[in-house]
């Protein structure tokens, strides 16, 4: 598979599917935090895009884009959370993604769409959810926004879905890849906090409330080996005992706590 990209997704991706699909080309660069409100980063997301997509057209490759399941895309109370919409994103960063999503389905290219979750795993940006919560508990003070839940998703359940769908060459697809569970984010606080063995004070900021859950209908549909990753109640868990240790040691590096691992890679978007 061609990956394009240098980040957190890219990078696990080149280590599970290696020269495995070599007719396919997933694009796991540009922007990946849901706070960028800024048009050059969005401009140079959708360059990259529309060039691969000219280039896979012509040479008969199939095209993965990565977009988005978070509150952005599905977050207002008209938008179900399903792949067929409707979809009202609320942010720039849905709204950018969508159009993106739109450019796939009628550029003529092979394509995949895939609405991600928030995706977990080891050599995440620090911007990003879990390593963002971990970093503050570790100082001692954090601010949660009240009612607000996320899904979140293993990247390693991630890799095994996409090689299912990969496999059985699912194409000209918008597909939900989530764990179609949110949690609240003082949920997710709670057990990082039982997981530190510390109690940070907590500014608690009232958000209205934004319980996104993700339809995987489709993607149960598609991947039925689905029902066999344990996305039940205790997912939540399973997901922090496989993953923690290697986050917080990140965390904890860039707060200087103790001397950052060598050769920790973080140039890329993803």
């Amino acid at each position: 598979m061609e990956i394009i990209g240098k980040g957190f997704i890219a990078g696990h991706s080149r280590r599970h599917f290696g020269d495995r699909y070599p007719d396919t080309t997933l694009i796991a660069a540009g922007v990946s935090s849901v706070l960028i409100t800024d048009v050059s980063a969005f401009e140079r997301e959708a360059t990259l895009v529309y060039d691969t997509l000219r280039r896979c057209r012509a040479e008969g490759r199939t095209v993965i884009f990565l977009s988005t399941a978070s509150s952005g895309m599905y977050g207002a109370p008209d938008s179900p959370g399903t792949e067929t919409g409707p979809v009202f994103p609320l942010t720039p960063y849905g709204r950018h993604k969508l159009c993106l999503e739109n450019v796939c389905a009628t550029s003529g290219a092979r394509f995949l769409v895939l609405r991600l979750a928030h995706i977990v795993g080891g050599g995440q940006q620090q911007h990003q959810l879990l390593p963002s919560l971990i970093r503050q508990l570790l100082t001692g003070s954090i601010t949660v926004h009240a009612g607000v839940t996320r899904d979140l998703l293993g990247v390693h359940d991630m890799m095994r879905m996409l090689d299912t769908l990969r496999a059985r060459d699912v194409h000209g697809e918008v597909v939900n890849l989530a764990s179609g569970r949110p949690d609240t984010i003082e949920t997710v606080v709670d057990r990082l906090e039982q997981r530190l063995g510390t109690r940070a004070e907590r500014k608690l900021v009232d958000m209205p409330t934004k319980r996104t859950t993700v339809d995987v209908s489709k993607l149960r549909w598609l991947v039925p080996e689905y029902d066999d990753l344990g996305f039940g109640p205790g997912y939540l868990d399973t997901l922090l005992d496989r993953h923690f240790d290697e986050l917080a040691d990140d965390a904890r590096a860039q707060l200087g706590l103790v001397p950052a691992a060598a050769g920790t890679d973080q140039e890329g978007a993803r």
